[in-house]
């Protein structure tokens, strides 16, 4: 590979290969394609693609709460005195993750909790993949600070970039206006030969968000976890949410 080409790759993963969508992208100075678009994509094809790529955003959580874990592991030791306070606010410390609270200040909404939704089962699935990635020699940090895999959120993302996305995940339509809307802003990202892939699949739309947010996180565009925060993120992930506009993504800032 020429050393003028970034590779980037986004990963929307489900519980199962079905639904599971992975983007790649070509990054050079003059701009950026995307090379592949592919739906129904299993754990060894992710590998295989990470392998080659020099950041790759998985739409996953890639850990549980602290709270959670050792709320799990306290429950399971009926010789300990079982102190679970119940209300609302303890539930909602074992829901959320640092990096959710830290969304949800940045975007006005709540991430899916990893341990309370049915996101959990893709936790679960992403958990594998992640030790499939650190047995084939590749870096795995779940902070995203080092290594290959960064967690991503692609609705975050876009409503980070203030573009309308009510709808998107249901209707073709709002997904063919924000294609549209990629192709205005980013003249120099060539998304075409894969257009009508994206309208018609919401998964495939957004591996290809996954993908963009995956390259902020790759050139230090986005907003990463603070020093306080640095011990938490590596074990719980971190959301990498870009601090830069679609078009900034082209020519990073030095």
């Amino acid at each position: 590979m020429s050393d003028d080409v970034m590779w980037i790759a986004g990963v929307d993963l489900a519980a199962e290969s079905k639904r599971t969508a992975l983007a790649i992208m070509a990054w050079t100075p003059a701009g950026a394609r995307l090379e592949q678009l592919r739906l129904n994509v299993d754990d060894t094809e992710i590998v295989r693609a990470a392998a080659g790529v020099t950041k790759i955003g998985v739409d996953c959580a890639l850990g549980w709460p602290d709270e959670f874990v050792a709320f799990v592991a306290s429950h399971s030791n009926l010789a300990q005195p079982q102190t679970a306070d119940g209300g609302m606010e303890w539930r909602r410390t074992l829901a959320f993750r640092e990096t959710d609270r830290f969304v949800r200040e940045k975007v006005g909404r709540w991430p899916l909790s990893v341990s309370t939704d049915r996101l959990g089962l893709t936790a679960m699935r992403c958990a594998g993949l992640l030790g499939r990635l650190a047995a084939h020699g590749l870096q795995v940090d779940r902070s995203g600070r080092e290594g290959i895999v960064v967690e991503v959120y692609p609705g975050a993302t876009l409503r980070q970039w203030d573009w309308d996305i009510r709808g998107y995940r249901t209707d073709p339509e709002v997904r063919r206006l924000l294609v549209q809307r990629i192709e205005s802003e980013a003249p120099w990202l060539e998304i075409r030969p894969h257009q009508e892939l994206m309208v018609d699949s919401p998964d495939a739309f957004d591996a290809v968000i996954a993908a963009l947010s995956a390259r902020a996180a790759a050139v230090g565009q986005y907003s990463s976890p603070p020093p306080q925060h640095k011990a938490r993120a590596e074990r719980e992930g971190w959301i990498a949410l870009p601090d830069c506009s679609l078009g900034s993504l082209r020519s990073p800032r030095s």
